[in-house]
């Protein structure tokens, strides 16, 4: 019966591209010898005793869990997904074999894997719901979401890019159920979660609700107001290409000369691109950004990357980033709509 789990790349996605490049899931646990031999999660802890001996016990505990889940339970047929931490996007594949120890890998971190066939790599966390996304939310290396039809939406998510959400149907007892053998240690991510990861998406949650259509243009040129541009943006009717005009200056027209286009719903496509470059010239504007909400088409992208010194992309997760910059300088009225609290947390050792 079909599973689904998140095997992290890294606390700071370091090894998110290689994942993608490479089909696979994994990899850390640096320290830790191949898992090969070990056929049992008794043989799995005495392992992270042997090697963790310094460590509390519930530490041990937890490492026993997530090196048990990735030798002995993700099987193939599996549905994995990678929330990735380097372009705030998730990709979604399908299992093709269990565990795999490179021995002849270089870089020790790239040596505990898992084969996967990556269907979706860049699917933004705006097209997931909120209850999913805090189901993904776990700061566990590996884990088991399962809640809210977690197996049922990954998979249609795969499928579709898009999150039917809640479905209306008591979903059957699935691998991820908890057993009487303490293996559901990995499969409560709520239990530990990633406080900061979560509060980003309850932010973009809210901005995608809050700021739809024209709203995010109105968003957007606040942001850039609050960076010191003067804007001029258009009213919501056809706009030639152009949602927002911006430059330096007393009157705006000092360099850099910026225009925007700026998309709140549906992937992008590599035309938007070409007429944003097209407006450009027309206009005589030196730099372009193209907000993206839901990101843009793997064609897109590469016509981006060519013109990366023209043209900037911001997806849904860059627009967080842009908000929480200038936050404190933002108009009354949208932190009216958007009411955020700075927090300081204690780091976690």
């Amino acid at each position: 019966m079909t599973a689904a789990w998140v095997v992290r790349t890294g606390r700071y996605g370091e090894r998110d591209a290689w994942a993608l490049s490479e089909n696979v899931a994994g990899g850390g646990w640096a320290e830790v010898p191949d898992l090969t031999p070990c056929s049992t999660r008794a043989d799995i802890q005495a392992l992270v005793t042997a090697t963790f001996p310094e460590d509390s016990l519930g530490r041990r505990a937890n490492y026993t869990g997530q090196l048990w889940a990735l030798r002995g339970r993700i099987q193939p047929g599996d549905v994995m997904a990678l929330p990735m931490k380097t372009t705030g996007e998730v990709a979604i594949g399908c299992v093709t074999g269990g565990y795999e120890y490179l021995a002849d890998e270089a870089d020790p971190s790239k040596r505990h894997i898992i084969r996967v066939d990556w269907a979706v790599t860049d699917l933004p966390r705006s097209s997931i719901k909120q209850d999913l996304l805090y189901t993904l939310g776990s700061a566990l290396t590996v884990f088991a979401p399962s809640r809210g039809h977690a197996v049922a939406r990954l998979e249609t998510l795969m499928r579709t890019r898009t999150d039917p959400g809640q479905l209306p149907y008591k979903p059957a007892p699935s691998l991820n159920a908890p057993s009487a053998q303490g293996e559901d240690d990995v499969d409560e991510p709520e239990a530990l979660p990633d406080i900061a990861e979560q509060a980003r998406d309850q932010i973009l949650t809210r901005i995608s609700e809050t700021f739809k259509g024209h709203q995010l243009t109105v968003l957007v040129q606040a942001v850039l107001e609050a960076e010191g541009f003067v804007c001029e943006a258009s009213t919501g009717g056809a706009d030639g290409g152009v949602d927002i005009v911006a430059g330096r200056g007393l009157l705006g027209m000092d360099s850099p000369k910026l225009i925007a286009q700026v998309k709140s719903g549906g992937q992008v496509s590599d035309p938007v691109v070409r007429d944003l470059l097209g407006t450009m010239q027309h206009v005589g504007a030196e730099q372009g950004l193209l907000v993206a909400w839901d990101g843009v088409s793997s064609s897109a992208r590469h016509s981006l990357q060519r013109e990366r010194f023209r043209v900037r992309l911001w997806t849904s997760s860059d627009v967080v980033d842009a908000v929480l910059r200038v936050y404190e300088n933002l108009p009354e009225a949208i932190r009216a709509d958007l009411p955020l609290r700075r927090v300081w947390l204690l780091a976690a050792e």
